[in-house]
């Protein structure tokens, strides 16, 4: 049972997918499991809505997923997670927003629990964010409501580098080690042939 504030799930999907020529990494199977049913059956319980920041696709995701909502990213150009995630705000109700990419490879049992954990512990944090393996994985963050203000403050400073912004907010790290993952997330067609190796 959750003993954490009401939580979105927000998937980032925005991207053009350019090294994976074009195909939609949502709708691909990594694994044994379209990444939209993986991520979404990792939080379904844990979380009260269920988002996808996309520009294409919607009908298949209602087809995979009846429940799902989805936003486009509030200005064109595919300008980056950071925009997905500042766009979220005119859409998710919660104060709290569980960011996941949909190139992830894996989904660590808890994380969500973990996030708040980390926030919890340091009130002064307004995002908690993932590193595997010592390798941070930005997207993949909890992140506040309250902490939208900076986001669009970079954005309006056409500063995309969420490493850049998140260091203004305090941020806390999740760490996961697991020395069987080569790969957090797959950003090329090469890197998902290794991973599937």
């Amino acid at each position: 049972m959750q003993d954490y504030p009401t939580t979105a799930l927000v998937i980032l999907a925005g991207g053009q997918a350019t090294r994976m020529n074009g195909v939609n990494k949502l709708l691909q199977s990594f694994d044994h499991e379209i990444q939209l049913l993986k991520i979404c059956n990792a939080f379904q319980d844990n979380v009260q809505e269920m988002w996808v920041n996309s520009h294409r696709d919607y009908a298949r995701y209602l087809e995979l997923m009846p429940n799902i909502s989805y936003f486009k990213d509030d200005q064109d150009g595919f300008l980056g997670p950071l925009m997905g995630m500042k766009s979220a705000c005119s859409h998710v109700h919660s104060d709290y927003i569980l960011f996941v990419p949909c190139d992830i490879t894996e989904i660590p049992p808890n994380i969500l629990s973990d996030l708040h954990t980390a926030l919890k512990q340091n009130t002064s944090s307004s995002v908690a964010y993932v590193s595997f393996n010592g390798q941070a994985l930005y997207p993949f963050c909890l992140l506040k409501r309250s902490s939208f203000a900076t986001l669009t403050k970079h954005l309006d400073q056409q500063q995309f580098s969420i490493r850049r912004c998140f260091a203004e907010l305090m941020p806390q790290v999740v760490n996961i080690q697991n020395q069987e993952l080569n790969y957090h997330s797959l950003n090329s067609l090469e890197e998902l042939q290794q991973y599937r190796k």
